[in-house]
């Protein structure tokens, strides 16, 4: 049994995000699904990222960041999209943590955007689209290959299609096939980590 610190993604703590979360509750494991936005969803992406710039990317993501003070030291850290900034960050710097599950973006290990290097004996899961506009055309891609080429327990997985958001069930961008292959690779992941 693992335990999971999941953060959502800019649509907000949605019924897809938690239908998720309660697939991997359903395999025995503890998954936490903190909702940074207070009950507030958003119609798009756009609309969530309006809000988050209202509040601040960098407090917001350490809001994220100050959930795990109240949790045990090792979890694994999950995020969708928005919610990779706070469980990357998570994974790359709190001490005990045991591996990471990114999900349609990734931030470098190197440069400007880096927390730093990835810390040995973290092991990593990345899962996106291949022609995902953001994912694919925005650069995280490359954050995820340096990761992978780097980092001893490190897989890229890349799914068919150009969807951002689909793994989450409530959402018109779902898609079925993609997570169901999905929710298999991160199970594996789960329970050997």
């Amino acid at each position: 049994m693992a335990e999971v610190l999941l953060f959502h993604h800019a649509q907000g703590l949605t019924p897809g995000v938690r239908a998720f979360a309660d697939d991997l509750r359903a395999t025995g494991h503890v998954v936490h699904t903190p909702d940074l936005f207070d009950g507030r969803t958003f119609r798009s992406i756009d609309e969530g990222l309006a809000y988050i710039g209202e509040i601040g990317f960098d407090d917001m993501r350490e809001r994220g960041v100050r959930v795990a003070d109240q949790l045990p030291s090792e979890l694994i850290y999950a995020g969708f999209s928005f919610g990779v900034l706070p469980a990357q960050k998570l994974a790359q710097t709190r001490p005990g943590a045991r591996g990471a599950l990114l999900f349609y973006s990734c931030l470098p290990i190197s440069g400007e955007w880096a927390f730093g290097p990835w810390p040995d004996g973290v092991a990593v899961q990345i899962h996106g689209m291949d022609n995902d506009p953001i994912f694919v055309g925005e650069g995280d891609i490359d954050a995820a290959r340096e990761i992978v080429e780097k980092v001893e327990d490190g897989e890229l997985f890349l799914y068919p299609g150009d969807q951002h958001y689909f793994a989450d069930s409530s959402l018109p961008s779902y898609d079925a096939d993609a997570t169901a292959l999905l929710t298999i690779r991160v199970l594996e992941f789960l329970d050997r980590v």
